[in-house]
């Protein structure tokens, strides 16, 4: 099944109503915390979170934002169609050159996402901090089947972490196909696993090295 949402124009509407409310927010930095990405990141999330319910409006059934600090999701909904949405909130400060956060396991997207109606999605807000002002200028709420590869790569943590290469650069293919997008999704990690292979291969050699010096070396 379709989402409303995000085969509609309506996760548009759900962006500019994000920008908007955290804008319009009291500043709610200071002087230290203006200071530090993440700090500032934790104070946009925390916004985000206390009004995404009403944000959503029409489209929210069910809402939760009770979720540990290492759980897939930081925000999660079931929308009036019974399709189940967890959100993703990233947040990006533009004066920073570089920046690659992780998304979500490979492993657990590739569970998540055996059920059609499971949706994960990543809102990702740029801002600038101007004294203790922050200032959003974008706001992307997607699925991540929208996001294309070439703004993607893959950290070698576990089975594997996708990320955003660069949070400047960010590409969203609207209305891209889920399958299309997972078919490409194993194309990358078979031939992201060979490499790790050939890499882990090189690890085992040098310690094999290691030990070897070890081995022949006089106790003191």
């Amino acid at each position: 099944m379709k989402s409303r949402i995000f085969h509609t124009k309506d996760h548009l509407i759900i962006q500019n109503r994000v920008r908007e409310m955290i804008n319009n927010s009291p500043d709610f930095l200071s002087k230290s915390t203006a200071q530090s990405p993440r700090a500032a990141g934790d104070a946009i999330e925390n916004i985000v979170a206390g009004s995404f319910e009403e944000i959503l409006g029409k489209h929210c059934g069910e809402y939760s934002s009770n979720f540990a600090r290492r759980a897939m999701a930081d925000l999660a909904f079931k929308d009036p169609d019974g399709l189940y949405y967890i959100v993703d909130v990233k947040t990006h400060r533009t004066d920073t050159k570089f920046n690659m956060p992780n998304l979500t396991s490979v492993e657990r997207l590739s569970r998540f996402y055996e059920d059609d109606t499971n949706f994960f999605t990543v809102l990702l807000v740029s801002y600038g901090v101007e004294g203790v002002k922050a200032s959003i200028s974008d706001v992307k709420f997607v699925p991540i089947e929208f996001l294309g590869w070439e703004c993607l790569t893959i950290g070698a943590l576990g089975w594997g972490q996708i990320q955003i290469a660069n949070s400047n650069h960010v590409t969203v293919n609207r209305g891209y196909s889920r399958k299309r997008w997972m078919l490409e999704f194993c194309e990358v990690m078979l031939e992201f696993y060979p490499k790790e292979i050939t890499k882990i291969g090189e690890r085992v050699s040098r310690f094999e090295r290691v030990r070897e010096f070890w081995t022949h070396k006089a106790d003191e």
